[in-house]
């Protein structure tokens, strides 16, 4: 990787809302394309999506209710097209940039401010002394579906044949933007697949590592919300044998023992083995029906969403594979045996029937479901099955414009003179009226060069709005933090640019919120979790929306699910044993900052949020380990309930036993406050002893053991670190704060970022996923690690690992994972199904305001001293939207 670009030494901040960094300083640089692993995003205050490695196509394009399938078309300049050598993000939009000889391309995307809309622009410069013809072709493609359910943190994407998510189909086709022309590649599987027979399980999200466990592979349950219409289909009744892999050289291999004959029912789902198909082989195998007109699925290759499945339908053979369906003209005749075989390739999938073709996928862009018709120097694409249309205008008109199928091509033939440069502009606009989409792109494209600069200007002054009082953009206001110190300000600056950038203002029907991540996946959801990683921030700057978004979340089953899609307000996914103290510390958190005590009589799923509140921290009286002392609370066995990546970590672990501790501390404050001391009571000893029992699990040298019905293991694992530190700092002797800060220092903390787990953890090798194992570490942990040491009295080391942060942004923001290279640098993780930007990052920012200057925004401030101040070695912040400083109850004095 080219060397991370060091933060201007200048002065940041100034006075409330003044002196705010430039949003253009916070862009990022131009980068090689081959230094990153993930791709920079593109995001409005409405959708999300994701740049390709060639100059101007997009995937995974949402604009809810819209989302959109395959990709946006890519630039052929002279036939081909051209990788991109080097890019840059800003907020507002990706900069792509190559060369072809002595012609440069450089390209520009931006996502129209709160629109459902996309502007590129192409410049060309020829930077020869001779005339330089070039024939520039850009496909246009526009594959969107208007869906008002299927929103989870999967989301559904529209295919020819369904709509469901299918991440390795479409990044397959992503991979595929650099092929000469287009091809099927999505209808070729990749990697070792179980070969199944009869019903197939609900596909989650399907990995690339099958090596080693807890890898989110297979094993993932679906992330998909309640409303996605996703149903386990049944197996087909039928008897099925010669399973076999029939090589594209001639070659045929079982699969399974050869000789084995099955029984295929309804509910039957057996894994016979695993292979794995190349372009031109084909799995095979011989079937009886014994019954007319039946229907259900045969077999399976796989459990992912593109997986080659072929079953019956009224008795008919048909295939489904890659968003693709294939059928049979006619009943397969039943009492006796047939062949069946589906052979698959990079140009599309076959289906034969006792050795004859029955059928075979057609390109996917060749018009079966949307329509594209050139009219009027405009293309219009309909989509059959939804009443989205989307339409595509241009700035310069094309010399030739055609449309076939679902796919147009806009042709421009220029002679650019010795050191000339055009420009070429184009729009895409969707929505669900044909005329509409028509003329709003036709008049952007006519004023395109205005409506381009003014997506720039909008964001611009959408960041100034973010720090300062009474703006119409928020409900609030961030501080402004004024430093000599550039790395610890850009550092500060970017986690509160992450918080703008993830903002949605249109997705949730309660107004604004701080998604997740994405763009791969969420484009409507938030996680507890992840929310409460940077609560206070998000309080400051958008206290309507958190306010609005706590009723929301305290509605939805937190005791089954790990986030919700805040579209429809459907929970979504499995419980995360993180949720109590994430509710918990969100809740308070806002209601400290704001003062609004009010929100606790509010109802929300039924109840009260102070019963919210209650039920949540007295979850330990309900949850005693049935081993070692029964104090502890049991976090039960599922570890993708905790950690997800580390086997061991589950049962009754330190971190989460940490936080109940705290929160039952909490509670009690909030309780005395509330004129209920004999409660208060109660519940401080509960937190007291909880958090005896959590100081007894100390292992030493910074470690701590995780409880087991077995017996105990020791791990060293930053979340525990983080969570004692937070909640029980007060708790530890001096020895094992200092002996913490050391295994911190000395095991986790690593260059520019960290690692979740210690890479010498016994665990370690079978958690090398790099946002919570060995390999690196999850958004939130640096900010995290940086407030516990704070806590810790060592708010020097603190600010050392936040000053570094900003070094493995990637050009952009950060993601879910930051890993570790082989060079020893960090940067954004692309492997597997992480995100490109994770809100949990904006930790950074809450470290700064609760860890360097002490505003921790306890619930004791609401009738005592403010916590913090305003002024320290650091720095000083400016404009505190919190209780004692800007709101009521007067700002406390600056040492």
């Amino acid at each position: 990787m080219s060397a991370a670009p060091q933060a201007k030494r200048q002065r940041y901040g100034g006075p409330a809302g003044a002196g705010v960094p430039a949003l253009d300083d916070l862009a990022g640089d131009w980068l090689p394309a081959g230094d990153l692993a993930h791709l920079p995003t593109l995001r409005n205050q409405w959708g999300q999506g994701h740049v390709n490695r060639d100059l101007t196509s997009l995937s995974w394009l949402a604009f809810a209710p819209y989302s959109g399938g395959y990709h946006t078309g890519v630039l052929r300049i002279d036939g081909e097209p051209l990788a991109a050598e080097r890019m840059r993000w800003s907020p507002w939009g990706v900069q792509r940039t190559a060369a072809r000889g002595p012609l440069t391309v450089r390209t520009e995307v931006r996502m129209g401010y709160e629109r459902s809309r996309v502007l590129w622009r192409i410049t060309l410069h020829n930077s020869s002394g001779r005339a330089r013809p070039a024939a520039v072709e850009q496909e246009l493609l526009a594959m969107f579906a208007h869906h008002e359910t299927d929103w989870g943190w999967l989301y559904g994407t529209p295919w020819n044949s369904g709509h469901h998510h299918d991440f390795y189909a479409i990044e397959r086709l992503r991979s595929e933007v650099l092929a000469a022309r287009p091809r099927q590649v999505q209808t070729l599987p990749h990697g070792e697949r179980w070969v199944r027979l009869g019903s197939p399980r609900i596909p989650g999200i399907q990995r690339d590592e099958d090596s080693a466990p807890m890898l989110l592979e297979s094993e993932l349950p679906d992330h998909s919300a309640p409303d996605s219409g996703r149903v386990r289909a049944p197996g087909a009744p039928c008897l099925v044998r010669g399973l076999r892999v029939l090589r594209a050289d001639g070659t045929a291999a079982p699969v399974g023992d050869p000789a084995a004959a099955y029984t295929v029912r309804a509910g039957t789902d057996l894994r016979i083995a695993t292979v794995a198909l190349a372009a031109g082989d084909a799995l095979g195998l011989e079937v009886r029906v014994d019954q007319a007109a039946v229907s259900g699925v045969i077999a399976t290759h796989g459990n992912h969403p593109d997986s080659a499945q072929l079953a019956l339908a009224d008795g008919r053979v048909c295939l489904r594979i890659g968003g693709e369906y294939v059928v049979a003209a006619e009943p397969l005749p039943v009492g006796s045996w047939h062949r069946l075989a589906v052979r698959v390739g990079e140009e599309g999938a076959e289906l034969s029937v006792d050795g004859a073709v029955a059928g075979h996928t057609d390109p996917w862009w060749g018009g079966q479901r949307w329509t594209a018709t050139a009219a009027d120097g405009a293309v219009l694409v309909e989509d059959l099955h939804s009443p989205a249309r989307s339409a595509y205008a241009f700035a310069t008109a094309p010399d030739a414009l055609t449309a076939r199928g679902a796919r147009a091509v806009a042709r421009w033939d220029l002679l650019l003179a010795p050191g000339e440069t055009r420009e070429l502009g184009f729009v895409l606009d969707i929505g669900d009226s044909p005329e509409e989409v028509r003329w709003t792109a036709a008049t952007t494209a006519d004023a395109f060069d205005v409506a381009f600069e003014q997506i720039a200007e909008r964001w611009r002054d959408t960041w100034r709005q973010a720090f300062t009082p009474g703006g119409p953009e928020f409900s609030g206001y961030l501080p402004t933090l004024v430093t000599a110190d550039a790395d610890l300000a850009r550092t500060y600056y970017l986690g509160a640019l992450l918080a703008v950038y993830l903002r949605n203002t249109r997705v949730s029907r309660t107004g604004p919120v701080f998604l997740t991540g994405g763009p791969r996946l969420g484009p409507t959801t938030t996680f507890f979790w992840d929310q409460s990683e940077f609560a206070r921030t998000a309080a400051m700057l958008e206290p309507a929306g958190m306010r609005a978004w706590i009723l929301a979340a305290l509605g939805q089953p937190y005791d089954h699910c790990h986030s919700f899609d805040t579209y429809n307000r459907l929970p979504v996914g499995n419980h995360y044993a993180a949720n109590d103290h994430a509710l918990f510390r969100t809740v308070t958190a806002y209601v400290a900052v704001t003062g609004d005590t009010g929100l606790l009589g509010q109802s929300a799923g039924g109840r009260s949020v102070l019963d919210h509140l209650r039920a949540m921290a007295y979850r330990p009286r309900g949850r005693r380990a049935a081993f070692g002392e029964g104090v502890l609370v049991d976090l039960g066995r599922d570890a993708w309930e905790l950690l997800e990546c580390v086997p061991n970590y589950r049962d009754a672990v330190v971190s989460f036993n940490a936080g109940y501790a705290g929160m039952l501390r909490s509670l009690a404050t909030l309780l005395d406050l509330l004129g209920e001391p004999a409660e208060a009571a109660s519940a401080r000893a509960d937190g007291d002893e909880l958090a005896r029992a959590v100081l007894g699990q100390y292992a030493g040298e910074g470690r701590w053991r995780i409880a087991h019905p077995e017996g105990s293991d020791v791990i060293g694992h930053c979340l525990d670190f983080a969570l004692v530190a937070a909640d029980l700092a007060g708790d530890l002797p001096r020895e094992h704060r200092e002996q913490m800060v050391d295994f911190v220092s000395g095991r986790l903390l690593d260059g520019d970022w960290m690692r979740a787990l210690d890479p010498r953890d016994p665990v370690a090798p079978l958690s090398d996923r790099p946002d919570h194992g060995a390999a690196g570490a999850f958004a939130a942990w640096p900010g995290a690690t940086a407030y516990g040491l704070c806590r810790l009295g060592r708010p020097d080391i603190a600010a050392g690992l936040l000053r570094r942060a900003h070094r493995t942004t990637s050009g952009g923001l950060w993601g879910q994972a930051m890993e570790v290279t082989a060079e020893g640098t960090y940067r954004v993780a692309e492997r597997g199904v992480s995100n490109r930007e994770s809100v949990a990052a904006v930790a950074v920012t809450e470290a700064v305001i609760a860890g360097l200057f002490g505003i921790e925004a306890g619930l004791g401030t609401l009738a005592g001293p403010p916590e913090g101040v305003t002024r320290t070695e650091f720095g000083e912040l400016h404009g505190v939207r919190a209780v004692g400083f800007d709101l009521e109850g007067g700002p406390r004095a600056v040492p």
